[in-house]
């Protein structure tokens, strides 16, 4: 694993595999918690490793003992909530990416990291890791997503369920949900998640984009719509193999 030059000081850059960016929340005094620094950083990150040639996966993990914490309410309850949309700005960015993000859940992912980590396309999950929404708890309506993508991945019940209660989920229940796609000993996480990038890294990446934009953009309509919208980017595909940006919308 080597450590790239455009590092911050909280989010940790490196490469994990070949054409796999690794970024790393790296505020672990905090649990990793969303603070202005740490948005900005992520952000920069991840505009960075989207538009690097060499990189076609990332992968989205936090420095131990947890993933994200959530928004850093320290700085919250010194600045308020004056200017809380900047700490969202890096799940928005993160929503953006166009390249695969798969998300290797080290620990913890709570309130606003739990929204990061739905913004991922797809999550696994370490024995140590867990979800919460404690939105409720602290006072805070969620800025970042939750109440669309949670829905997605486990059926609005379930969702209600975490979100009214606060319980936490762990990562074998999240298994079992829908939440995350796998659960691995801690220790294989970030080898298993360099696995899954290898394979999509080997895949036609012209395909690989593609499919990412069909899912995306399938997931904001009906199913009617999705199924419109595949048959018109494969039309589109075998007049023009790779150019379909126009026919994804």
């Amino acid at each position: 694993m080597t450590q790239q030059p455009d590092s911050y000081d909280v989010v940790r850059v490196s490469t994990l595999c070949a054409r796999t960016r690794l970024l790393m929340l790296d505020r672990p005094g905090t649990r990793n918690a969303i603070n202005g620094a740490l948005s900005r950083a992520l952000s920069a990150a991840l505009r960075r490793a989207d538009a690097d040639p060499d990189v076609d996966v990332i992968i989205l993990t936090g420095r131990d003992p947890a993933f994200c914490a959530g928004a850093d309410l320290k700085e919250l309850a010194e600045h308020g909530f004056d200017g809380s949309a900047a700490r969202t700005d890096c799940v928005a960015e993160l929503s953006a990416v166009t390249k695969p993000v798969i998300g290797a859940v080290n620990g913890p992912a709570i309130t606003g990291g739990l929204e990061l980590a739905l913004a991922c396309d797809f999550l696994i999950a370490s024995t140590r890791a867990s979800f919460a929404d404690t939105h409720a708890r602290v006072g805070v309506v969620p800025g970042a997503g939750l109440t669309a993508r949670l829905p997605q991945a486990i059926g609005i019940r379930r969702a209600r369920q975490l979100s009214l209660t606060g319980e936490r989920l762990s990562s074998e229940l999240a298994y079992e949900w829908g939440l995350v796609n796998e659960v691995v000993e801690h220790e294989r996480l970030l080898a298993r998640a360099g696995e899954c990038a290898a394979a999509i890294s080997a895949a036609n990446q012209r395909v690989v984009h593609a499919l990412g934009m069909m899912y995306d953009r399938g997931a904001e309509g009906t199913f009617a719509d999705s199924m419109r919208l595949q048959s018109r980017t494969n039309e589109a595909w075998h007049v023009a193999p790779g150019a379909i940006g126009d026919h994804v919308s």
